[in-house]
């Protein structure tokens, strides 16, 4: 169940984009937890009809889980992560207009308006005003598909995967003989998992089927593979969030190297992304797929000089010695030592080149939390962070001693990052009775700690995503901008703008602008979100 925080905001999104009647029934699920429809009918104090209704909506567009067990019956679950990513849904459509064109952002409009169509329901739709353009949405729409943009939506997606993980779990702890140990019940949920995998995989791989061979015309050898493959048109599709998320990602990592370095070797770590775009399916990745430093000098253009910046020599180098310069700096070659590995963004072996995606996440996380301890506690306060996060457990007398400050000023500072979850403390009793004053407290941020300090840096960024729209909610309902936005929504005033008067368009300029700086400032948070939350997935397989 989610926390105060995140039910704030998912509960405004679903208000936001589906209503009050529907945000009522997601409240009642974020508050109680799973229920089944009497409850909520009951919780929400709705008519039958209104709450089936708006369970309808929910679970078309992809925010309600449903399961059927023999002990509780048919309940109903909301989906916090699929609710939040709504945030991210007018990047997802600038980011398929970059990468297919208009055609493309339409199709991903269209699909994230709907939460799932089947494709003659796509191309019917988008073509409904020129039939002739049913041929470019069609090759539009296989580009998706096949470039994993769209997945098929199955019956597996709308089952919450916390239930079959539990499911798949006792059912191999029941093969167990005996009282198991902690490696046969780490296996058993190693194989769960795999199981779980493996069933997401085969239900994913449904949405496009093969001609028959009887219809493949014998000179269509030179065709394109879309005339060799139908839609299947009983398959809903939906949009693959983790394809999106992995532009997200890759920019996150090209703005951290251009920090680092310079614009040049962000040039060299975007061409390196490229090299293996197609193959990077998901944020969970650890690593990028190998790719050669010649294919990484192809994607460099030409009109880009990588030699500014490096201190360059009276010979002129050329691009792929200049290349691999980058790349030997992006590697830390210089530092072969833990703390260089640390610091790297790739790694070089055999001439093939790897982005450690786990090492940057690691790090960008790293750097966020830094930034909102100086931000509260100032510079004592990462320099102790800093410490715990290398050395590991202290007590209090180490920690002014190493960081050279005083007690009297590291005692408050320690209780002002404990009660922001930033620290936490270990008890080592020297006594079997655990007395206060026989025992060490030793401040620690190391491996247990750092999940919950993220924890709380996510609650508070969902707080402020959540003041931010309704920041934007009160602006847009003060009664000028209202009567201004009302009069606007007209069909003559949408047809010609001139007929608002020189203070309803200062009013409306004036709106939009607000407009405009809540949502940068909504996306600045948004990423700040992505880096703790979904970059976190890197090798870990646990529910946000």
């Amino acid at each position: 169940m989610a926390d105060a925080e995140t039910s704030r905001l998912c509960v405004q999104i679903v208000r936001s984009h589906f209503g009050p009647l529907t945000a009522n029934v997601a409240s009642a699920l974020l508050t109680r937890g799973r229920l089944s429809l009497a409850h909520l009918i009951r919780y929400t104090m709705m008519k039958p009809r209104t709450v089936r209704a708006a369970i309808l909506i929910l679970v078309q567009q992809n925010i309600l889980w449903h399961s059927n067990t023999e002990e509780e019956g048919d309940m109903l679950e909301f989906n916090t992560l699929e609710c939040l990513m709504r945030l991210r849904f007018g990047r997802y459509v600038w980011q398929a207009e970059q990468l297919f064109g208009p055609s493309g952002a339409e199709i991903v409009q269209l699909i994230l308006d709907h939460g799932k169509l089947q494709s003659p329901d796509i191309i019917s739709r988008l073509s409904i005003q020129n039939p002739k353009s049913s041929s470019l949405y069609s090759q539009t729409l296989y580009k998706l598909i096949s470039s994993a943009y769209l997945k098929p939506s199955t019956l597996l997606s709308h089952h919450s995967p916390r239930d079959k993980r539990i499911k798949y779990e006792a059912e191999e702890k029941a093969k167990i003989a005996g009282f198991p140990t902690a490696k046969e019940l780490r296996e058993a949920q190693e194989t769960a998992e795999a199981r779980l995998k493996r069933e997401e995989e085969e239900a994913e791989s449904v949405g496009l089927k093969r001609k028959p061979k009887d219809l493949i015309s014998h000179r269509s050898s030179k065709a394109s593979k879309l005339q060799q493959l139908l839609f299947s048109d009983d398959v809903y599709f939906r949009v693959n969030f983790d394809k999106f998320n992995t532009y997200i990602r890759n920019k996150l990592i090209e703005m951290a190297v251009g920090e680092r370095f310079n614009q040049s070797a962000a040039l060299v770590m975007r061409a390196t992304l490229k090299a293996s775009e197609a193959r990077q399916k998901s944020v969970s990745d650890a690593r990028s797929d190998p790719t050669s430093t010649a294919a990484i000098a192809m994607l460099i253009s030409d009109d880009d000089d990588l030699s500014t910046g490096l201190v360059s020599s009276t010979k002129k180098a050329s691009s792929a010695s200049l290349v691999k310069d980058y790349l030997g700096l992006m590697s830390a070659v210089d530092n072969p030592t833990p703390a260089g590995k640390a610091a790297s963004f790739i790694s070089l072996a055999d001439n093939k080149v790897h982005v450690e995606f786990e090492i940057v996440s690691k790090r960008l996380r790293r750097r966020v939390l830094e930034a909102v301890a100086r931000e509260r506690h100032g510079d004592d306060g990462v320099r102790i962070v800093r410490l715990l996060l290398d050395i590991g457990k202290m007590d209090e007398k180490q920690i002014a001693k190493v960081a050279m400050m005083p007690n009297n000023v590291v005692r408050p500072l320690l209780a002002a990052l404990s009660s922001d979850f930033l620290i936490s403390t270990q008890e080592v009793p020297r006594s079997a009775d655990r007395n206060p004053t026989r025992t060490f407290y030793l401040w620690y941020l190391v491996h247990v700690d750092l999940p919950k300090a993220y924890s709380a840096l996510l609650g508070h960024l969902y707080k402020t995503l959540y003041n931010i729209g309704m920041r934007r909610q009160a602006e847009q309902e003060e009664p000028t901008v209202k009567a201004v936005l009302a009069k606007r929504a007209r069909t003559d005033v949408a047809q010609d703008e001139n007929l608002l008067s020189r203070m309803e368009r200062d009013v409306l300029k004036e709106w939009e602008t607000k407009r405009e700086k809540l949502t940068v400032l909504e996306m600045g948070v948004e990423e700040v979100v992505f880096i703790l939350r979904d970059f976190d997935k890197v090798g870990s397989h646990e529910d946000i």
